[in-house]
């Protein structure tokens, strides 16, 4: 398994090069469900390059990933879970705050998680059981409680009905915290919570390529994932999610 991780960061990495090399002065860019959810042709390619390479390291595993696939999740057998570009938003913009985002899961559960900031050079990575890692340097949560807390959170703007209570539970950790964040890539937050940067991370909806591999990150490193709500995740299809350290 450490060599399919290594294969993987490598494979990542390479992806990575796409989103720096980007040409925006001529960026396709086309609306899929909705004004706010985009995908640009650099989000079709590394998805096209990741396929591929991806099948070579585990021909049998099926393919899901955010741009489309016709594969789906199943009781048995390995399934990677792909998001080529968490953050397109921000990547159109220029915005720097993007990564690629990768996990294996065996059944419903992942079991290998890479996540690449090709802007900061940083690829964590985490196996089931081994822990978790940015650039080869293991990582964990941290021991800070609410008040001196990082809250991180996403605003869900594929569902604009959602704003008003993400509002309402920001304000309230606004008030017990030290102070609040919001990236626009939930990949990113989930490592920023894992990597002990944040305490909390919390969005009222995200998809299984949203938080596939930092739900494996998080937990390796010693915190809790889960939905809003505490019960687990499910990779059926959109749900909520909380991700925190061991003391909050």
């Amino acid at each position: 398994m450490k060599a399919l991780v290594n294969d993987i960061c490598a494979l990542v990495r390479e992806c990575g090069k796409i989103i720096l090399a980007a040409n925006r002065e001529k960026m396709a860019i086309d609306i899929k469900s909705g004004v706010t959810d985009l995908v640009t042709e650099y989000d079709k390619n590394i998805q096209e390059q990741l396929k591929v390479g991806l099948k070579k390291l585990l021909p049998e595993a099926r393919f899901i990933g955010e741009e489309g696939s016709s594969d789906e999740l199943t009781e048995e057998g390995y399934a990677f879970v792909v998001d080529p570009i968490d953050g397109t938003t921000n990547f159109i913009k220029d915005y720097h705050v993007s990564a690629i985002s990768v996990a294996l899961l065996k059944g419903k559960e992942p079991v290998v998680g890479v996540i690449y900031n090709p802007y900061l050079d940083e690829v964590f990575s985490a196996i089931k059981g081994q822990g978790a890692f940015c650039n080869g340097k293991k990582i964990t949560v941290s021991a800070q409680p609410i008040n001196n807390a990082l809250v991180l959170f996403g605003t869900s703007p594929y569902d604009k009905g959602l704003f008003g209570k993400t509002i309402e539970i920001i304000t309230g950790y606004f008030n017990r915290a030290l102070d609040i964040r919001r990236s626009g890539s939930a990949a990113l937050d989930l490592c920023s919570v894992a990597a002990g940067r944040a305490e909390l991370y919390f969005e009222l909806q995200v998809s299984p390529w949203d938080f596939a591999a930092g739900k494996l990150l998080v937990e390796e490193a010693g915190g809790v994932v889960t939905t809003f709500d505490g019960e687990p995740l499910s990779f059926e299809g959109k749900t909520s999610i909380l991700a925190k350290n061991g003391v909050i």
